[in-house]
């Protein structure tokens, strides 16, 4: 019996409707960009196995830092106590990060990093004997999976079941190019009209899950602006767009103005293991420090910080700030940029975006575009028969590769999703 044959009597995965899902594929080893499968066969991770890996797969400096980890501290209880590679990991990134930036707390994942933003938010005016629990959030976007989480993401069929128990959030459009002005004007109108926002919380210039869906960075930056004239906080989701994705290390560094929480998670430990980090600012911080001690933040996980998780991380950003890394990340965003401008006007393309290492293009259908597409399905069993793991928001496919994937890698890739839609145009 094969993996894929003990897995389906034993295992329930994750978005999959287990009744008449294919067999999953049974991976045995990863080698840079490559998932190699039990039958030898090499697949191109064009998704970056859900965005989180940035260096390639089985990465031996990574490996080697996890390992020498392993063998001095696996973890330690996190409340009372600290290590070293918690100290370090937070002294790089409150350097990479923007300077009002001045506290790390660590979480475990990127839905938890997001929980552990809204109850900052929350709590920074509770503390301050400010009753402010209303939340502002983007029409469909995808901050995770908990509770916290889904009630700030979009209310839709991934989480209908649980409409009556999610708090009130006020949700705005996305100031897009085709509604910017719109977009922005109705965000100043909430904001006027509701006293009590907490925070507005926002997947900076790139909505993930919504299909790639970009907007500017000015636009952007206006309505931050606003939220810092009605004293509310803004919370950057980064747990996607960041570590290099865009182009720059975070998303929020194309902005003049700063977020006073950022989430980060995915690609921090280099997609080795999972690990979540939310940073603040001081003065957020600070509103916690009281006599009182019922104004601390009464949030913490088994595995906070985790040592070997965290020399993970280092090592991951050690790679990172490489300039041999940063040339990568150069590289696939212009090969990208180039590709889109080649096949935008196809007859099968809506539309195509491009950000950083990030490319989204939109395909024609006549049921226009959804997540529930039924191309979705034509479209992953065409590159997986190439070869190629990609996994279509629906009609809509990307690729956000490690930073290890060569330009060959690249051109393969792009050549299919050419064949793709040579296939696309016969059958209209």
């Amino acid at each position: 019996m094969n993996l894929s044959e003990r897995d389906l009597k034993i295992i329930w995965h994750p978005y999959t409707q287990m009744q008449g899902s294919s067999a999953p594929v049974g991976i045995v080893r990863g080698e840079g960009s490559y998932l190699i499968s039990e039958d030898g066969s090499r697949y191109l991770d064009m998704i970056s196995s859900w965005w989180v890996n940035l260096h390639g797969h089985a990465h031996p400096y990574i490996a080697d830092k996890v390992y020498r980890q392993l063998l001095t501290l696996e973890h330690a209880i996190f409340a009372g106590f600290t290590h070293e590679p918690a100290v370090q990991l937070g002294e790089m990134l409150l350097k990479v990060l923007p300077e009002n930036t001045g506290k790390i707390f660590y979480s475990d994942n990127g839905s938890t990093a997001v929980e552990v933003a809204l109850k900052m938010a929350v709590q920074y005016w509770h503390n301050k004997g400010i009753s402010k629990p209303k939340i502002i959030s983007f029409r469909n976007g995808y901050h995770g999976d908990t509770f916290g989480a889904m009630a700030v993401g979009d209310r839709g069929v991934f989480t209908k079941a649980f409409h009556d128990m999610l708090f009130e959030v006020v949700f705005v459009e996305v100031p897009t190019a085709g509604n910017e002005e719109a977009a922005i004007n109705e965000f100043y109108n909430l904001i006027a009209d509701n006293q009590d926002i907490a925070a507005f919380i926002f997947e900076p210039l790139v909505q993930g899950t919504a299909g790639m869906i970009m907007y500017s960075a000015a636009a952007l930056d206006r309505m931050m602006n606003v939220c810092k004239q009605h004293n509310i906080l803004t919370i950057a989701d980064e747990v996607m767009t960041g570590f290099g994705r865009t182009g720059k290390m975070f998303a929020i560094d194309y902005l003049s103005t700063k977020p006073d929480i950022i989430c980060m998670s995915k690609g921090i430990t280099g997609g080795t293991m999972p690990l979540g980090v939310t940073a603040c600012t001081r003065e957020v911080y600070n509103a916690f420090l009281s006599d009182d001690r019922t104004k601390a933040l009464f949030h913490g996980h088994s595995y906070t910080a985790n040592a070997t998780a965290c020399a993970a991380a280092i090592a991951s950003m050690e790679l990172l700030l490489k300039q041999e890394c940063q040339y990568q990340i150069f590289m696939i965003s212009e090969m990208n940029k180039k590709f889109a401008d080649k096949i935008k006007n196809h007859a099968s393309v809506t539309d195509v975006r491009t950000m950083g290492t990030i490319l989204a293009i939109e395909l024609k259908t006549e049921a226009g575009t959804s997540y529930f597409s039924n191309l979705r399905d034509y479209l992953y069993n065409f590159f997986m028969t190439r070869k190629i793991l990609m996994r279509p928001l629906g009609n809509i496919i990307y690729i956000i590769p490690p930073y290890c994937t060569t330009s060959d890698q690249l051109h393969t890739t792009y050549t299919a999703i050419e064949e793709l839609l040579k296939t696309l145009n016969k059958n209209e």
